[in-house]
């Protein structure tokens, strides 16, 4: 076991885990934040996708003692109330289906957006590849990303 200290969603956090351990499982077992989610276990599936100093990764492969020093984001900090830019969008879009993708989805958005104000349909093709929605609900997920840069450069109000 190893003591593990790491900011989580803005605060700070000290874990004691056995250092191979995967993120996720602390995220979801230790800690009780089930919105990062498993879906293959193997970094293919990104259900599991958290930011770490801001940038996307698959939970399920990432050992929790690579994050000691570091500041993690999980679904749970990206807003209190839905209103990230992101989460206002895939409501406006009615993104989800069965919904089981959606936060690695939107992580993996976020983290496009903090980057790239006016993604063009290749950003986010490039960006989102690897995340895998089983309902096929790409199309709607691309439509959500650009609304929310719209939103997010403030360039118009709710449809």
């Amino acid at each position: 076991m190893a003591v593990v200290k790491f900011t989580l969603n803005g605060k700070p956090q000290t874990v004691d885990a056995v250092p191979a351990m995967p993120l996720l499982w602390v995220l979801r077992d230790t800690l009780g934040l089930t919105g990062t989610k498993f879906g293959c276990g193997m970094s293919l599936c990104g259900a599991c996708t958290v930011h770490i100093n801001g940038q996307p990764v698959r939970s399920c492969v990432t050992p929790i003692s690579t994050v000691a020093g570091k500041t993690v984001l999980t679904i749970e900090g990206l807003s209190a109330d839905a209103s990230h830019p992101i989460q206002q969008a895939w409501i406006e879009e009615d993104v989800p289906q069965c919904g089981y993708c959606q936060s690695g989805q939107i992580m993996t958005a976020a983290a496009l957006l903090a980057k790239t104000a006016r993604p063009s349909d290749a950003d986010i093709d490039e960006a989102m590849h690897g995340n895998i929605c089983r309902c096929g609900t790409y199309d709607t997920i691309r439509s959500a990303i650009h609304r929310a840069a719209e939103i997010k450069r403030g360039a118009g109000a709710s449809k």
